[in-house]
């Protein structure tokens, strides 16, 4: 009987051990990138760690080269929630090969989208149109503010490098002979006002934009096809060149947008890296967010919370239900 007591004795110690290494989180440091859509994750992240697992969490300022080049030489900070993965392909390939890094779930689930877009009441209004080639054929419905006979494509602003696409693209779809104009923007607070302008006033809005921003979750738009597959080769050769001779129609590429922890945080936060594994969203999500947090005038960490209040129906499914309780009773 005494060997019977002992023995249960030692294992209900080792349970309680056991529960305990696993709620012991411990310190983490979480990149907040200087992008709201970002600041928003990292902030999302810092809560459901803290109030669900127990961690504690730090946020650092990062951007996206030298977060991932302070991750992979120094080990520092642990997790960077939102990394633009294009910009850093090869070296993240190479730290993930030779074990410095892991990359978890792709936080954008349909990756960062950038190209020509149109109003949703305008796409509504005309089904026919799904293709940048077909809005062309309608001039008419993207009236010049300067010169109403002629339609405008609305531009991103100066010394951004889409300027180089959509102009070479441009040319490419003789945008000239079918009436449209060009028109520059000069800053992207400026290219913003054109869209709710268009808004307002209910005219066609043909442009660059991207994807995730506030200015989508407060105005809904549609992305058009340029009805080609992205040509990479083509687009690093001349589409993304400034004034390439001869352009080609391309369409733009998306962006992998991915979480990234360091190897050592993956090892020692197996229950964390579930979450980080199954964390995702859509771009309208986060759009939705952000032009929340836009007309509050709210933190990251208000754009947060708002999240977590009111999208219980996509949080809820990256944690298991006594995490959710958890974070539920912080809000």
């Amino acid at each position: 009987m005494k060997l019977l007591l002992g023995s249960a004795a030692l294992a209900a110690g080792l349970y309680a051990f056991a529960g305990a290494a696993q709620a012991d989180c411990g310190p983490v440091s979480i990149a907040e990138m200087n992008w709201a859509s970002a600041g928003v994750a990292a902030n999302v992240d810092k809560i459901i760690l803290e109030e669900g697992y127990g961690c504690s969490v730090e946020l650092v300022s990062g951007d996206t080269l030298p977060t991932f080049t302070s991750m992979n030489e120094k080990g520092q900070p642990d997790i960077a929630p939102e990394l633009w993965i294009n910009a850093v392909r090869t070296p993240l390939d190479k730290a993930v090969a030779e074990d410095r890094l892991v990359i978890a779930a792709g936080l954008l689930s349909e990756g960062g989208q950038d190209g020509w877009w149109i109003p949703k009441f305008l796409a509504d209004a005309h089904p026919e149109i799904k293709t940048v080639q077909q809005a062309l054929e309608h001039k008419e419905l993207f009236p010049s503010p300067d010169d109403p006979s002629k339609g405008v494509i609305y531009n991103c602003p100066p010394g951004w490098q889409c300027q180089a696409s959509l102009g070479n693209l441009f040319r490419a779809l003789d945008g000239k002979g079918k009436g449209f104009e060009i028109a520059d923007t000069g800053s992207a607070a400026a290219l913003d006002g054109t869209i709710s302008g268009a808004f307002e006033k209910k005219t066609g809005w043909l442009g660059y934009y991207w994807s995730p921003t506030a200015i989508l979750g407060k105005y809904p738009m549609v992305r058009l096809s340029f009805d080609v597959p992205h040509d990479k080769a083509e687009w690093d050769a001349c589409t993304s060149v400034l004034d390439c001779a001869e352009p080609k129609v391309n369409s733009y590429p998306v962006s992998e947008v991915f979480t990234v922890v360091t190897k050592k945080f993956s090892q020692e936060n197996a229950v964390a890296m579930d979450y980080l594994k199954t964390r995702s969203w859509t771009n309208d999500t986060i759009s939705t967010i952000l032009a929340w947090q836009v007309d509050n005038q709210g933190t990251n960490a208000d754009g947060a919370k708002h999240f977590l209040e009111t999208r219980e129906d996509v949080w809820m499914k990256w944690v298991s239900p006594e995490i959710a309780e958890k974070v539920k009773a912080s809000l």
